[in-house]
């Protein structure tokens, strides 16, 4: 059986001009008819504040100047780049690149088994070479909160407090400090008591979102402690997209390394193991 609708016979009460929509439907046609169809929907999009540059926070950072003999004395060899060995931080930095761009990773836990295997050089090194790509804005971050060491080694002049920045008792820019236009780096100057706490606290979370959203980073490094001193890698794991693993040559066990890559890999993503301190370089290819 077809039903056939029943003729329009004409507009509702609600649509009838004396009506309240009516009337709302009779100010929008004067409306338009005297500043044009696009006028009101011009006028909402201009009243709207318009979003912050990209570069703003970034580029009111202080800048600093790194010793060019204290680089060489720390073995930061991506800065200057005339050290043969740069290229083999640049492979780890082109390698790292594609898999974080793969898989829209933006953050990195570095970390050894235990200490003296070179996890803070080995960061410092790929955060410069990864800032040596023009489109990769880069942010490292010293979070070996007790022993911290980035500030040695870059030879940086009374960092602030990175415990009072994470509880937000400072802001970036009072931590961080841009040895580039690509990179900017928070060392650490005084070493933290009760750490682990710390790095799982609301605030300390709330410190690092607020880092992501002001400085807008393409990559964040996180320099941990050793993964086999304290529980501080553990505390911290949930805050980052994946993680690397350094270990030393004739030092690391194997049983250390596979527990901490286990550990690692139960928590998060793993790029990778990172091979330091080996004595023995191919020269097969006369580089």
């Amino acid at each position: 059986m077809i039903f056939e609708k029943e003729p329009f016979a004409g507009i509702s009460d609600a649509m009838k001009p004396d009506s309240g929509i009516g009337r709302i439907q009779t100010a929008l046609r004067k409306a338009r008819e005297e500043f044009g169809p696009q006028s009101i929907a011009e006028d909402q999009a201009t009243a709207l504040p318009p979003p912050a540059p990209r570069g703003a926070r970034w580029a009111a950072l202080p800048k600093c100047t790194p010793d060019p003999d204290m680089l060489d004395r720390s073995r930061v060899v991506t800065v200057n780049r005339t050290d043969p060995s740069h290229i083999a931080f640049d492979m780890l930095r082109t390698r790292v690149l594609q898999l974080l761009r793969q898989n829209k990773w933006t953050s990195i836990v570095v970390t050894s088994p235990t200490p003296q295997c070179g996890k803070t050089l080995v960061s410092l090194n790929l955060a410069f070479s990864l800032a040596n790509q023009k489109d990769c804005r880069t942010v490292l971050v010293d979070m070996d909160l007790q022993r911290p060491q980035i500030g040695r080694l870059l030879g940086a002049r009374n960092p602030a407090a990175l415990e009072d920045f994470l509880n937000e008792r400072i802001g970036i820019e009072d931590a961080f400090r841009r040895y580039g236009e690509n990179i900017a780096i928070a060392a650490n100057g005084r070493p933290v008591s009760h750490a682990a706490e710390l790095l799982q606290s609301p605030v300390a979370g709330n410190a690092l979102r607020s880092l992501k959203q002001k400085l807008m980073p393409d990559v964040v490094i996180f320099d941990m402690p050793p993964m086999l001193v304290n529980d501080n890698v553990t505390a911290f794991l949930p805050n980052v997209d994946c993680a690397i693993l350094v270990v030393a040559a004739e030092q690391t066990t194997r049983a250390e390394a596979d527990l901490c890559e286990r550990e690692l890999s139960q928590r998060t993503n793993v790029l990778g193991v990172v091979l330091n301190k080996c004595r023995y370089a191919p020269e097969k290819y006369g580089y």
